[in-house]
């Protein structure tokens, strides 16, 4: 496999472009395209680099059929990649996967200790004029327990941050065993034992089939009282609705979501909710992260003109 040319169809970092240009690809730079610029586009180059916002549709896959080799995701998620297709007709996949674990791994413990503290709702008040210092009594983390749903990168990133605040580390993860957890610093326990132990949740799984609504209505029953909510990873994992109700009648004490089922939100009662804390999906977004991510995605493409596949998500289904 070959790459000459390569559409940018997302905002990036310099230094993705310069490491292309330095390496001989010709560079196309067009953002914010409609599909049907994108079906006109993308068929033209062996290669599409996207971030979040630009999606690699099967409609857009089968224009460029035979000429498309790769779509290259600057970044962990490929929601917005029909996956399906690009194997169907041979394009290859990647992402970013290591480059803003570090960044999302710390907003979500700047959460949690947000919450525990009522950070966010404490500042309001005074921008409001108020002091109100006896309204927002809060809660070591200490000693408190912190269940991990997803222990890949980003949950061993948030277990090893946590746990020097002295928290207990527990967590579910159908891929590892509970060695290999351990050696990441998480007691690896069912989701059955984990609702009822957890003072607080913090979600970091893909958003795929059997991770849809992971935690609803009938999990959040199960839960001990006054748990804590985090999602840092994709809307849709934690079912806005029910979380909501919980908040409500006191079974959960708070929640804090940087990601939510539609982007931007619509369903806004969760977002303007008192004891929740809400942010415009800033997991990546450190200068630190995005330079990675634009670097990674850039060395990935000159490594496939040198023989080698990184970063690829498909290579076992295009028979690579």
């Amino acid at each position: 496999m070959e790459i000459k040319s390569v559409l940018i169809a997302d905002e990036i970092e310099q230094e993705c472009v310069d490491i292309l240009t330095q390496n001989g690809f010709q560079i196309t730079y067009k953002i914010k395209q409609t599909k049907e610029e994108l079906l006109e586009t993308v068929p033209r180059h062996d290669a599409v680099l996207v971030r979040s916002a630009t999606k690699i549709t099967k409609e857009i896959i089968e224009a460029a059929a035979g000429k498309l080799k790769v779509i290259g995701r600057a970044g962990t998620g490929v929601d917005n990649i029909d996956v399906e297709a690009a194997s169907q007709h041979g394009v290859l996949v990647m992402n970013t996967p290591q480059a803003n674990s570090r960044s999302a791994a710390e907003l979500t413990c700047i959460l949690i200790l947000s919450l525990s503290r009522h950070i966010a709702q404490a500042d309001a008040t005074m921008k409001a004029g108020k002091w109100l210092r006896k309204e927002f009594m809060g809660e070591e983390v200490f000693g408190r327990t912190v269940a991990i749903l997803g222990c890949g990168r980003i949950g061993s990133e948030v277990a090893q941050r946590l746990k020097a605040f002295g928290m207990r580390c527990i967590g579910y993860d159908p891929v590892l065993n509970k060695e290999q957890a351990a050696e990441r610093g998480i007691e690896l326990l069912s989701l059955d034992e984990i609702w009822p132990l957890a003072d607080y949740i913090t979600v970091h799984v893909p958003l795929i089939p059997s991770t849809k609504d992971l935690i609803n209505r009938q999990a959040l029953t199960k839960c001990k009282d006054g748990v804590r909510i985090i999602n840092v990873a994709r809307g849709g994992i934690v079912n806005e609705i029910d979380l909501v109700d919980a908040l409500n009648s006191g079974k959960a004490k708070g929640a804090a979501f940087d990601v939510f089922e539609q982007e931007p939100p619509i369903y806004r009662e969760l977002i303007n909710h008192p004891k929740a804390i809400c942010t415009p999906h800033l997991g990546a977004s450190t200068l630190d992260a995005q330079l990675r991510v634009a670097t990674e995605v850039a060395e990935n493409l000159v490594a496939i003109n040198q023989g080698k596949i990184l970063g690829a998500i498909n290579a076992k289904e295009i028979g690579l």
